[in-house]
């Protein structure tokens, strides 16, 4: 299970790789059942004698309308209450800038439940990081890529998945498809 960890601030640290020995307890979520679109994802942890980070390499393989997903999640018991964004700081490299992190709630985490998706552009750099703030009234509940309109909200106190994603867009103006990685250092609730 995915831990949380109260910082000094008003934040709340729910991932530091900075810190972290490894991530076995985040699992693959890829578009391995299509015949078509085989993705794959993996996170590892990065170590030198300088840093230590996670690094999510993706490859996107999706079918000809941009159908396909390749990712990585964890369970979590998170109560976010009083917070309200979910601060990502990292940097992208490769073909694919857009990813979206995707939460569950209540313990409803696989089918036929919603998930709760808010899409982001990886900043860009080899160089240097960057933050990208999340707000979590701006979670919405998709269903197999689609909007789902009656859907209750997400339930910030009881959030039990958490999860990354790069995407083909099946729904999207632009797909996406190839090889990226995205280097996160930590994330963070914030008020």
């Amino acid at each position: 299970m995915g831990s949380a960890i109260i910082s000094q601030s008003s934040n709340l640290t729910l991932f530091d790789f900075t810190s972290s020995d490894n991530v076995s307890d985040w699992t693959e979520q890829s578009d391995t059942v299509r015949t078509v679109g085989k993705s794959k994802a993996v996170i590892v942890i990065q170590e030198t004698q300088v840093f230590r980070r996670a690094v999510f390499f993706t490859l996107l393989n999706p079918q000809s309308n941009g159908a396909g997903f390749a990712g990585v999640r964890t369970e979590t018991t998170l109560n976010l209450t009083g917070y309200n964004n979910i601060d990502i700081n990292c940097r992208g490299q490769g073909n694919n800038t857009g990813y979206k992190v995707v939460l569950r709630h209540k313990g409803q985490d696989n089918e036929p439940y919603p998930t709760y998706e808010q899409f982001f552009t990886a900043p860009m750099s080899t160089e240097e990081f960057s933050t990208v703030s999340l707000p979590l009234t701006n979670f919405t509940a998709y269903y197999r890529g689609k909007v789902v309109p009656d859907a209750d909200a997400l339930d910030v106190t009881n959030i039990t998945s958490f999860g990354l994603q790069v995407y083909g867009g099946v729904y999207q103006t632009v797909h996406q498809s190839g090889v990226s990685s995205l280097e996160i250092n930590t994330i963070v609730a914030t008020s």
